[in-house]
């Protein structure tokens, strides 16, 4: 053995670290946890214990003493015959013939560590290539500041202490969560030794499946990102089976859905279809006879038959009308599923039939659909749902919230106590939006009105609906589709409701027909593929009623002021110019929304986890759901209405 060699190749190293830093805008010193905060705060640490820490994770020292002997990759900076090489070469030795079994002592901020003791230690093994090291870890936990930092770190802490792994790291909030959830565990849920043993084999295979893809070149993204964005696809269970080179050939084949993470602003909203265009024929087609071009296959998926669910006859009426309209270019079919274990098959199906689109109608068929998209790049899938960042999938959606504004202030203008009722389906994207314009529609119309909420997937719409008459309550919008259920055929769109007689006044039109038209002549003059190519994120289409896709239609008891007031409204927003959500306006716990007169921008409106202050009422618990709720909220669920799902669990 030739420690004199082993030494001066460090030491190389070392250098060059030095020398490289300011090129990278890097430091050429490593971290000192002295200087980051003040050195009293370490007395207050908790004591974790010993434990195996990751090296990739060891950054710096716990004061400035070392910093001189160490490169920012902790390779040794000093001169071949010094005291301090000959001691690292002998430290060397001992762990190349016996390793090295004293655990060194560190201080972990913000999920990084800092040596306190052991730092020759760690310079050999970092040398070696070590993966972990034995260390007696102090937590220091920083200020609560509010930032997504700060809270982000808090969620790992509470992943680690029921966990006790170290080794994951995420870089957007809620993420420990979502594993948690894929793995089928709750927060507060200890875990055994043969559970921390698996994830940590899983992680393993995982990350050196990463970077045999070169994962490094992100700069952003963490192997945790990467991982979560695989188990989406994928799902945990799949991945704990897979060899490192399964994982790489399924890897490769998500990659834009990994990079994605990269991104600062993950979804890219297309709000307007936008001008046709002219499907230009081959030139000569012109002069010589030549066949016509064969149909667009497209497949309409459905989560169960139209006859069981008014929402899925809505879309099977409107593939027939775009079937009738786009009669000689596209072929169109429904497929039925008969639950959430069929959903993959029948899209296998689909795709072994030849459709070269595929929209499927319930969001609870994200998961499915995304990975039929990844395993079959040439077919264009498309889930009827919001806000979901995924590179390979579309996602489309109506502006619904523009509807209920309108209902809204219809509502206002006729209420004289001022005491509204709204029936919500679940607490996911866009629905909240909904309740909302609703809310700041009838503020508008009567500024003294309160609108009162509750939800069918916890009492059932009839139910809602007569809890909140049982109130004194008689104005009331409720389900935005007709039911087949006997018990909720009378809960639609907007009513007067007095015990046992219900007369309607105005209901949301969603006109799938007119969207579906749309969509398909996007797919056939290849606009779809140019906006997917011209971009490096999610593509999520939220039409309104600016595109025809989504209106209102009042029922003859509407009041004819009533009606001419809200054909004010209704022309504005077709024409682009409404603002439902113009600021300022407050949230109940009173945070001020906005400044001056300007609109939400999509984003804020599609993210809308809070309630407007003259809401009565609150985001259901997860456990207070549907089986039907939960499976819905599970998939596409607002934040707050996830964390719940977590901890209900």
């Amino acid at each position: 053995m030739n420690t004199e060699l082993e030494y001066k190749e460090a030491l190389g190293i070392g250098q060059r670290e030095v020398s490289a830093a300011p090129a990278k805008s890097e430091g050429s010193a490593m971290p000192v946890l002295d200087k980051i905060i003040p050195p009293e705060k370490s007395s207050t640490g908790i004591h974790i214990g010993i434990e195996q820490i990751p090296m990739n994770l060891i950054v710096g020292t716990k004061t400035e003493g070392r910093v001189n002997a160490f490169s920012p990759g902790f390779m040794p900076l000093l001169p071949e015959d010094s005291e301090f090489a000959a001691k690292w070469k002998s430290l060397y030795e001992s762990h190349i013939n016996e390793g090295i079994r004293d655990p060194i002592k560190v201080y972990e901020y913000r999920h990084r560590y800092y040596v306190e003791e052991g730092n020759k230690r760690v310079s050999v093994l970092k040398y070696c290539g070590a993966y972990s090291i034995a260390a007696d870890v102090t937590r220091i936990m920083p200020e609560d500041d509010g930032s997504e930092e700060v809270e982000l770190y808090k969620e790992y802490v509470e992943f680690n202490r029921c966990s006790k792994i170290n080794f994951i790291e995420f870089s957007k909030k809620g993420s420990y969560r979502e594993l948690l959830r894929a793995m089928g565990k709750t927060i507060d849920e200890q875990w055994d030794d043969d559970e921390r043993t698996l994830l940590s084999s899983v992680y393993y295979r995982f990350e050196k499946a990463y970077y045999k893809n070169r994962g490094e070149k992100l700069k952003i993204t963490t192997v945790g990102d990467a991982m979560l964005s695989y188990i989406d696809v994928y799902g945990y269970e799949q991945l704990c089976e897979e060899s490192s080179d399964d994982i790489k050939k399924n890897l490769k084949k998500m990659w834009e859905e990994v990079a994605l993470n990269e991104e600062n602003e993950a979804i890219e909203v297309k709000t307007d279809p936008g001008e046709e265009k002219e499907i230009k024929q081959p030139l000569l087609a012109k002069v010589l006879p030549i066949a016509k071009p064969a149909k667009l296959k497209a497949a309409f998926i459905y989560d169960v038959s139209p006859e069981k669910s008014g929402w899925v006859l809505d879309h099977e009426s409107g593939r027939q009308y775009a079937q009738t309209v786009l009669e000689d270019k596209v072929e169109t079919k429904a497929y039925n599923c008969s639950g959430e274990a069929n959903y993959p098959e029948v899209l296998e199906q689909a795709i072994a039939d030849g459709c070269g689109l595929i929209f499927t109608t319930s969001p609870r068929m994200l998961q499915a659909s995304l990975r039929a998209a990844v395993e079959n790049p040439s077919v264009i899938v498309m889930n009827c749902s919001l806000n979901t960042s995924h590179r390979y999938l579309r996602t489309y959606y109506t502006r619904m919230y523009e509807v209920k504004f309108i209902l809204g202030i219809i509502a206002g203008s006729l209420t004289q106590s001022g005491r509204l009722g709204y029936v919500c389906d679940y607490p996911i994207y866009g629905q909240i939006a909904g309740i909302n314009a609703f809310a700041l529609g009838a503020q508008m119309a009567n500024p003294g009105s309160q609108v009162y909420l509750e939800w069918s997937a916890v009492k059932g719409a009839k139910e809602a609906a007569l809890s909140l008459n049982r109130q004194n309550i008689h104005f009331i919008s409720s389900q935005d589709t007709s039911r087949f259920t006997e018990d909720d055929r009378a809960s639609f769109g907007l009513s007067h409701i007095d015990g046992d007689n219900t007369e309607l006044l105005a209901v949301p039109v969603w006109k799938w027909g007119v969207y579906y038209e749309k969509l398909l002549r996007s797919v056939l003059d290849k606009t779809i593929k140019s906006e997917y190519d011209n971009t490096a994120r999610a593509l999520n289409y939220y039409w309104g009623m600016s595109a025809g896709v989504v209106d209102i239609e009042y029922a003859p008891a509407l009041p004819l002021p009533s009606r001419r007031f809200a054909d004010f409204f209704r022309s504005s927003l077709i024409s682009d110019a409404g603002r439902p959500f113009l600021t300022p306006f407050y949230s109940q716990n009173g945070d001020k929304i906005g400044e001056g007169q300007t609109e939400l921008t999509l984003e804020q409106i599609i993210n809308m986890d809070y309630l407007v202050d003259n809401v009565v009422g609150s985001i259901p618990q997860y456990g207070e759901l549907t089986d039907m709720g939960k499976a819905t909220v599970e998939t596409v669920g607002v934040r707050q209405a996830k964390q719940e799902a977590e901890v209900e669990e």
